[in-house]
């Protein structure tokens, strides 16, 4: 049995910066959605992403019940939707959304998902989804809504990609 204090471990992740997801799916009584911060490409062939939900999110017997979901990371500047999907409801942002491969998903979103759940693993106090990806579409020209440190952020700015160079030459770093 671990003596490890959550709130020391949830600190420790924070600081972990990571992109700001609003996971959805499409419900006999409408589109659903929460912001979440849990979420990774796991294979590229077959395409296959995951998210992970909290057993107390409402959200979690709607995406069981559908088998399908969407993820649409936040672009800078959609803080108030990430507050909105986060249990802070603000009347103006009560449709936000735009249908891909015939899921919900954020207008204006820097990358946007629609996944067919392949599985889903219960793990602690948290199910991960298994999405198989049918559907993508980004915009390359927006920049990343960032959270760090339970506060969201931006990305300062980018050096650029370092110059592709032999394999086998000895790392500098």
């Amino acid at each position: 049995m671990s003596t490890l204090d959550p709130r020391q471990l949830r600190d420790a992740c924070g600081l972990f910066g990571t992109g700001v997801n609003v996971i959805a799916t499409r419900h006999a009584d409408g589109d659903h959605g929460m912001t979440a911060n849990a979420f990774m490409s796991i294979s590229l062939d077959p395409p296959l992403i995951a998210i992970s939900i909290g057993e107390r999110a409402r959200i979690l017997p709607l995406l069981q019940e559908a088998g399908q979901f969407s993820v649409s990371t936040l672009a800078e500047g959609q803080e108030g939707l990430a507050w909105h999907f986060a249990g802070r409801p603000a009347e103006e942002l009560a449709n936000p959304f735009e249908t891909l491969g015939g899921l919900p998903v954020i207008r204006g979103a820097l990358a946007h998902y629609a996944c067919d759940i392949a599985n889903e693993i219960r793990a602690g106090d948290h199910t991960i989804f298994l999405g198989h990806v049918r559907n993508i579409a980004t915009d390359p020209g927006a920049r990343p809504l960032i959270f760090y440190k339970g506060r969201f952020g931006a990305v300062a700015g980018q050096a650029p990609a370092p110059e592709l160079c032999d394999p086998l030459a000895e790392a500098i770093w």
